[in-house]
């Protein structure tokens, strides 16, 4: 299991494993950019896929689109990609339109003859941000994009293909060749888990929501640390666990970090709103932080769609699941998890030196967290307030303190997402 941080890590893994095939690439996906670039020089996805299908097997598997206009994107442009990725070429690709009502598949997979899978929150696509950037977050034209995926051998890469066969049949009918068992890879503790919902899928009436079990478990066992990378926070089950933990902290230098978007491309009110749940949780204990990130030399924010989580140095997630209610219970999701501490502590590590631009942050993490984070995030909110040049990319993420507006999470998770 090799974590890959951002999508100058991950693109290029990708391609150079969708290179090295010898029998099948498939992927899945919420949606695909045929125009799409694999890096800054990279090929674009169309036209390498067209190339890989002259000698391969390649299938494409999206999420059909929103049946309704008013949402993006749509029915219309789902077919539109599809006829454009297929067109003239031998790639295989359907459109799944087995989702729930304004619910979607939303995972991201990349498989590669069922002996190397990629899963992760990064889409092949420039729709609403181009995915590419890397961990320097340097000023540019263009959104900022913090993410991150997994790359994996072994063993689960089987149960990673079977998911997507199981997919690829009820949508097509057409049954895919069970490929031969993985051999073991190496020495990661490692769990595929996702969210399936229930009535979607004939061959999972009941569903699967493994995504939510395995959070539920880490983060009500936390002991010192819960440190999450999201693009949303307002799942009213997630919050009240971490609500709980700040109110009855298990341990005085227990501490709960997060990153999080400057403004979400949807549900920001309810972030912002369960943000302010946590803040009344902590009552001034200086347990909770959370920061956004802004590009580096520039005033423009970095939008974080990394789906992480790390739970003591001993608990490791990553995949495409949010935390709301969409992804827990309602959209198709695929998160890695792993119980293998020095994966977890590396990755931890090098996310924080990315975003504290700095290499001395090994120490104690409430230690850290209060000496470095904390002050450093303050220090860039005021001068973002005062309208002064940033000097660093991390900054405090201001909560709301309005009843009414912390309301806001719970309320439309319920009501709009789920």
């Amino acid at each position: 299991m090799e974590v890959l941080v951002d999508g100058a890590a991950a693109l290029p893994a990708m391609v150079e494993a969708m290179l090295g095939a010898e029998s099948h690439v498939w992927l899945a996906g919420w949606y695909f950019s045929p125009e799409f670039r694999m890096g800054p020089h990279g090929p674009a996805l169309a036209e390498f896929l067209a190339d890989l299908a002259r000698r391969v097997d390649v299938r494409v598997l999206m999420w059909a689109g929103s049946p309704l206009p008013l949402f993006h994107p749509d029915r219309s442009q789902g077919r539109q990609v599809c006829e454009r990725m297929t067109r003239g070429t031998q790639v295989r690709f359907a459109l799944d339109s087995l989702e729930r009502p304004l619910h979607c598949h939303h995972e991201k997979l990349v498989i590669v003859d069922g002996r190397v899978g990629f899963v992760g929150g990064i889409d092949l696509t420039a729709y609403s941000g181009d995915r590419y950037d890397d961990s320097g977050h340097e000023a540019r034209p263009g959104v900022g994009w913090h993410d991150a995926a997994v790359r994996v051998e072994g063993p689960a890469v089987t149960d990673v293909a079977d998911h997507y066969r199981l997919r690829w049949h009820e949508v097509t009918g057409e049954t895919l060749p069970q490929p031969a068992p993985a051999a073991t890879a190496g020495d990661v503790e490692l769990q595929v888990v996702r969210t399936v919902p229930e009535h979607v899928y004939d061959a999972l009436p009941r569903g699967d929501f493994r995504i939510l079990e395995s959070y539920v478990r880490a983060l009500r066992s936390a002991q010192r640390l819960i440190y999450l990378e999201n693009q949303f926070l307002w799942s009213p089950e997630i919050v009240a666990i971490l609500a709980e933990k700040l109110r009855r902290p298990p341990r005085d230098d227990f501490r709960l970090l997060a990153v999080l978007p400057t403004k979400a491309n949807s549900g920001q009110d309810d972030t912002r709103g369960q943000l302010g749940v946590l803040a009344e949780a902590d009552g001034g204990a200086g347990r909770f932080l959370a920061c956004c990130v802004y590009q580096r030399g520039g005033d423009r924010p970095v939008y974080v769609h990394a789906k992480i989580g790390i739970v003591d140095d001993r608990w490791l997630t990553l995949g495409s699941a949010n935390l709301n209610e969409h992804s827990l219970f309602n959209d198709t999701e695929m998160n890695i998890v792993s119980h293998d501490p020095a994966l977890a502590r590396s990755t931890r590590l090098r996310l924080w030196t990315e975003h504290l631009e700095r290499d001395d942050v090994d120490g104690d993490p409430a230690q850290v967290i209060d000496s470095l984070w904390r002050p450093l995030a303050e220090e860039q909110l005021a001068r973002l307030e005062a309208e002064s040049p940033l000097t660093h990319r991390l900054v405090r993420l201001p909560h709301v303190s309005r009843r009414a507006r912390r309301l806001l999470g719970p309320l439309e998770g319920l009501l709009v997402d789920g």
